[in-house]
């Protein structure tokens, strides 16, 4: 289990230091995951993932941004996806199952170290600059936070704001 938690630069508000909810506003969010129909491959049991129209409804700093992606890579080969799941964004940051509260969970995936990986259809995806040992008890994996490394330069946008925090950054929706 994992509790991740990220920004994207592109609904990002500085002044709240939220992100907005337009797409849900505007009843642009999917009820089921949009990363397979876009070619995203899964693995150890990620996919199809589908949301209550009634987790859509929440309003205020837990409404959902949009769907994202986290991966789970191998500890010794990080090019490798061991294990997918698609999860809702939230405007605070957190990213929830698709009830909307709870941590993600890779079931059928074995305790171990992992580096974990956020993707989102139209920003840069990070990960993790080191392998973080997960089992299941939800471990926080803030990517929000400067303290947490990322793999490669520049692997994160600084943001500012009411809370200054490490973004994605917004672009590749052609995810080349």
């Amino acid at each position: 289990n994992v509790n991740v938690k990220g920004v994207l630069e592109g609904p990002y508000v500085a002044g709240t230091g939220l992100m907005n909810d337009a797409l849900r506003t505007a009843g642009l969010i999917p009820t089921t995951e949009p990363y397979t129909a876009l070619g995203f491959t899964q693995a150890g049991g990620g996919g199809g993932e589908t949301v209550a129209p009634a987790v859509l409804a929440v309003a205020g700093n837990n409404a959902v941004v949009d769907w994202v992606r986290v991966e789970l890579r191998s500890a010794a080969a990080p090019a490798t996806i061991v294990a997918t799941r698609q999860g809702l964004l939230l405007r605070n940051g957190d990213i929830t199952a698709t009830d909307g509260t709870s941590a993600l969970s890779f079931s059928g995936t074995s305790a171990g170290n992992y580096y974990v990986a956020l993707r989102h259809r139209n920003h840069l995806g990070t990960m993790t600059s080191g392998a973080i040992a997960l089992s299941g008890t939800a471990t926080t994996v803030d990517l929000r936070s400067t303290g947490t490394g990322t793999y490669g330069t520049n692997g994160r946008k600084s943001i500012t704001g009411a809370f200054p925090a490490q973004a994605l950054w917004a672009g590749d929706a052609t995810t080349n």
